[in-house]
């Protein structure tokens, strides 16, 4: 059936009649947004998942042009792609701003609290809904890699992984950075404990919110080489650097198109990740992970460094590592669209040819040099 939400239509929506939390809570009447492209072959094998981050929605395409379609690396004509969306977004599934069955109204900040693996459960009834008996791989960038990583204990229907820009679980310096925009938030005075008026949300909280999580998804080389110094043409008041014009208008744009409750929701889903919670020791976790993996790091991603991905693919027993050479920071997976291409297409060549190595191997996509890790 279709259906939306106020933010962007979604292309179809499955309402599951409940789901069973992680903490032992059940919520009932949840929908889930999904997208489709290609078709569901006669074996029911051909499906790739892919998995998206903190503000993106199941509309890969949107987000990923040049990666998803007809010769591309998610080819279309070849593969059946699915994408869903997280629990706790705005862009169609059960969010703070869905309507609660049990009240008629917004669940607001009394939307349950929710984890990673809660978001997996779900997308997997999607999976199931559409038929699908195996997925290829499982792909996700930043917040959709800790999808990606927990889609990997479900190994009766996830062949392999593509953890990108992410590690295995949230690091302090991770929560630290969501809680910091979390605050900015709450600091809004139109914030009002998370029940604020629709027409009048807190949106100089969510825009600073923005604001700090640009820097940190971004890179100190980037903003040299972008903005340096440089002002903008006066208008009558003090002169504001470019960076500082750059920030407020990514601001604004997702006041635009994005909810305070949502945002805050899902920064705390995001700093529930970690693949070894009530699976034992940390590492033991990783590497009880079977499934081949293709882990890829960003030079300059402060947000997750490289030595999260190194770290992952030193201890899941089936990884290979391919750093990307990039000035973007942890956006870059967005940005370098023609090397992500490339890198996908390579990873799904060799996988699918049953040619992938149990060699932990790490390889500087800007040289091509590479080294057993």
């Amino acid at each position: 059936m279709k259906a939306g939400s106020p933010f962007e239509p979604a292309q179809e929506t499955l309402v599951l009649d409940s789901l069973e939390l992680e903490s032992g809570e059940t919520i009932r009447d949840v929908p889930v947004a999904f997208n489709t492209w290609g078709k569901l072959n006669e074996g029911a094998n051909n499906a790739l998942l892919v998995c998206h981050a903190l503000t993106g929605s199941s509309v890969v395409t949107e987000w990923w042009p040049g990666v998803v379609g007809p010769g591309r690396a998610l080819d279309t004509d070849k593969y059946y792609v699915v994408s869903a969306n997280v629990l706790g977004s705005p862009y169609g599934s059960a969010s703070p701003i869905t309507v609660n069955p049990v009240t008629g109204r917004p669940f607001g900040p009394d939307f349950p609290a929710l984890t990673v693996r809660d978001t997996v459960t779900a997308h997997r009834r999607v999976l199931e809904y559409l038929g699908v008996r195996q997925v290829i791989t499982a792909i996700g960038a930043s917040m959709g890699g800790m999808q990606a990583l927990e889609w990997a204990f479900q190994d009766d229907l996830v062949r392999s992984i593509v953890p990108i820009a992410v590690g295995g679980r949230h690091s302090a310096w991770c929560i630290g950075w969501s809680e910091a925009q979390r605050q900015a938030i709450f600091a809004d005075a139109d914030w009002k404990g998370g029940r604020y008026v629709p027409d009048r949300p807190p949106a100089k909280g969510l825009a600073a919110a923005r604001m700090m999580a640009m820097m940190s998804y971004r890179s100190h080389r980037e903003f040299s080489d972008r903005f340096g110094r440089s002002v903008m043409p006066p208008n009558g008041q003090r002169e504001v650097f470019a960076t500082e014009s750059y920030l407020r208008h990514q601001g604004k744009k997702l006041v635009g198109r994005f909810d305070a409750n949502c945002y805050v929701h899902l920064t705390h889903q995001m700093d529930t990740h970690d693949v070894s919670r009530g699976r034992g020791d940390y590492f033991d976790t990783l590497s009880s992970i079977r499934q081949p993996a293709l882990v890829v790091g960003i030079t300059s991603d402060v947000l997750y460094p490289v030595s999260e991905q190194e770290e992952l693919a030193k201890h899941l027993p089936n990884a290979h590592l391919e750093v990307l050479d990039a000035p973007y920071g942890h956006d870059s997976f967005l940005i370098e669209r023609v090397r992500m291409n490339e890198i996908l297409s390579e990873w799904l060549n060799r996988f699918t040819r049953g040619a992938t190595s149990r060699t932990t191997t790490m390889r500087n996509v800007s040289d091509g040099s590479s080294a057993t890790v």
